[in-house]
């Protein structure tokens, strides 16, 4: 009996011992790299294809690149991340060829935005959103807006703070986060005529389900509906404070929901931050003011079709 617990502490050390030297080795290491899939992508830039680019990047990208002193997407620091995944800043993404990405290819661009791999084969965590079933067409629209000679993309040399990511975040990396496989097949715009498949495309591709879901780490962005607690809200995003603002329900249930709300109620909401007899909402929950009263009313109309999910969520203290 004593030669087995002998044996069963040693084998607890040992198990100790070892788990100690890799998580001293993920510290000590970097954030992982992969092996980037040659493609050969080009844009096909047009003025219309800029200014819906630019629409695009006003919703996802600019509240993490713009900075307020250049007025220029060339990055900062993020004060919305947690702090559990370290220090964070949004790099420089203008067309700056030594700190933005003017030396970038097309090929290279359109990889990171679907994979989340960089150029260099580093990936990028979960704070850097990625767009894996967005359409083909709105990725090109992305990047014309990015080679464009808009102000907000023009080569600022603002050089990047290398961000410090925690334990956690390398530990992750390694298990949980993982790069998205690019697409093998063509992704197409949804039918604009169709208000609920509009809107289902809007509502993944704006992330609104990834922060009105039950959970970022639970969130499928491969497959958005099978996010755990699917619009049902509860999810814990910060404000610029670092102070947790949870996600309302937004599934057609009508005690905890949107079931009774009406599509301009839902317009307002989204569009201008009005809740109807309520305070204005506030970060993270940004107006979209690009969005057409068409684009938001799709997004409503989407919603009334998932199923409804009873999940009271009380307004933030702070919101």
């Amino acid at each position: 009996m004593k030669k087995k617990i002998k044996y069963l502490g040693i084998g607890v050390a040992l198990f100790i011992i070892t788990g100690g030297i890799i998580l001293t080795y993920i510290g000590l290491s970097d954030i992982p790299y992969y092996e980037i899939k040659k493609i050969d992508y080009r844009v096909h830039s047009t003025a219309e294809s800029v200014e819906r680019g630019k629409k695009l990047a006003l919703m996802l990208c600019a509240n993490c690149h713009i900075n307020n002193k250049t007025g220029r997407l060339s990055g900062k620091k993020m004060l919305d991340v947690p702090p559990e995944f370290g220090e964070i800043y949004s790099q420089n993404i203008t067309q700056d060829k030594k700190y933005g990405i003017g030396d970038w290819t097309d090929s290279e661009i359109a990889y990171l935005l679907r994979t989340g791999i960089k150029k260099n084969g580093q990936y990028s965590p979960p704070y850097m959103a990625k767009l894996p079933t967005m359409a083909d067409e709105d990725i090109n629209a992305i990047i014309s807006f990015l080679k464009s000679d808009d102000p907000m993309v023009a080569a600022d040399s603002t050089p990047d703070i290398p961000s410090k990511p925690s334990l956690l975040t390398k530990v992750l990396s390694r298990i949980a986060f993982k790069p998205f496989p690019f697409p093998e097949k063509k992704i197409s715009m949804p039918d604009t005529n169709n208000a609920v498949e509009l809107g289902k495309y809007l509502a993944h591709n704006l992330d609104c389900f990834s922060c009105h879901s039950a959970d970022f780490k639970t969130n499928d962005f491969l497959t958005p509906e099978l996010s755990e607690g699917y619009f049902a809200g509860g999810n814990k995003p910060l404000d610029e404070k670092g102070r947790v603002m949870l996600t309302p329900n937004l599934t057609p249930d009508k005690e905890t929901g949107i079931g009774n709300w009406s599509k301009e109620d839902f317009i307002n909401a989204v569009k201008y931050g009005i809740k109807k007899g309520e305070k204005p909402l506030s970060y993270p929950m940004m107006p979209y003011i690009h969005l057409t009263d068409r684009e938001a009313g799709a997004i409503f109309e989407y919603l009334q079709t998932i199923p409804p999910i009873k999940n009271k969520v009380p307004r933030s203290k702070y919101d």
